[in-house]
């Protein structure tokens, strides 16, 4: 009798009983809770991705002058996963050929130029060096028919051929003037023709890993580019902090960035705050995590680039300390 009452007392007041423990009405912590904890350690916890510096650089190839659509692979020189320097050439395009044609045409044309520029040049010494003479014969008839040792016909002669000379030299130094301003002309269609012999190249803008192959020869170069690149000698961790928490991030605050794919956390600074809010990217697999959540992604440099750089786009966890 005295056992029942007890049981009815503890039941009365809101206590466990004795037989049951507390084991009965402890509910688990939801994850916000986790969360929390994390905060009140003074670190701001965010999802996020890693990523090289820059993020990933897609290069493409661009369609050859009045093409209507964009060029072919012909040659590729790399493959997934292989490192490059700035500089290298990493794929040819079909266009390729028909460029360096165009080149050579243009250099030939240059020559060209120069040698007539040349011709005119002579041609024109020649003219002005014979008015010379004639001037200098024009002048003696003059003279001498001074002198009464010449006839009038023969001074007359002498000046107007001294006149045609002169006239014949001027014109033909305008001709050389003209040939000679071709030149920069020809060397302009050599810079263009260069120009266009380049665009036929896909050449590495700064050192990097082939991250992925987008077309191969045979194929197309669409809008999506031929190859992605990336600069994994130096990874960032991109952090999604919420817009509620920006304010506590400062430029030069340390961070962990953990995974089950990392094996072991990796440490880093935070590096750049980029200066856009936007929709939350990378999601929990949580239902009852936020989804259109506002967030501005922050970059954390990581300490030790080669553990992650064969990681690219891998979910992580990022702590930043405050």
């Amino acid at each position: 009798m005295m056992g029942l009452f007890s049981v009815i007392a503890a039941v009365s007041t809101g206590l466990p009983s004795p037989a049951h423990g507390q084991s009965g009405i402890v509910e688990s912590p939801p994850r916000a809770a986790t969360v929390q904890s994390a905060d009140n350690r003074g670190g701001i916890a965010a999802l996020g991705r890693i990523e090289p510096e820059y993020g990933i650089i897609r290069l493409g190839a661009p369609a050859a002058i009045g093409a209507a659509t964009g060029s072919l692979i012909t040659e590729l020189m790399v493959e997934e996963g292989d490192r490059v320097q700035a500089g290298d050439e990493l794929a040819i395009t079909d266009v390729a050929e028909m460029m360096n044609a165009a080149l050579s045409e243009a250099e030939t044309r240059l020559e060209l130029v120069r040698s007539q520029a040349r011709a005119a040049v002579s041609e024109a010494d020649e003219h002005c060096t014979l008015a010379e003479v004639r001037e200098r014969e024009a002048t003696r008839r003059e003279a001498l028919l001074e002198q009464n040792l010449s006839s009038r016909e023969e001074a007359e002669l002498a000046r107007g051929n001294a006149r045609a000379s002169r006239a014949g030299c001027t014109s033909a130094r305008d001709r050389a003037r003209a040939v000679e301003a071709e030149i920069p002309v020809a060397e302009a269609a050599i810079v263009r023709a260069r120009t266009e012999v380049a665009r036929t190249r896909i050449v590495a803008p700064f050192d990097g890993k082939i991250l992925e192959v987008l077309a191969r020869p045979g194929e197309l170069v669409t809008a999506r580019g031929a190859l992605e690149l990336g600069r994994v000698d130096r990874m960032v961790a991109v952090a999604e902090v919420y817009e509620a928490d920006i304010h506590r991030v400062r430029v030069g605050q340390r961070a962990r960035v953990s995974s089950p794919a990392l094996g072991s956390p990796l440490t880093g600074s935070v590096e750049r705050i980029r200066p856009k809010v936007q929709k939350q990217d990378v999601t929990d697999t949580d239902p009852a995590a936020r989804k259109d959540a506002r967030i501005v992604e922050v970059e954390v440099l990581l300490d030790d680039a080669e553990a992650a750089a064969h990681l690219t786009h891998l979910q992580v966890t990022v702590v930043i300390d405050s």
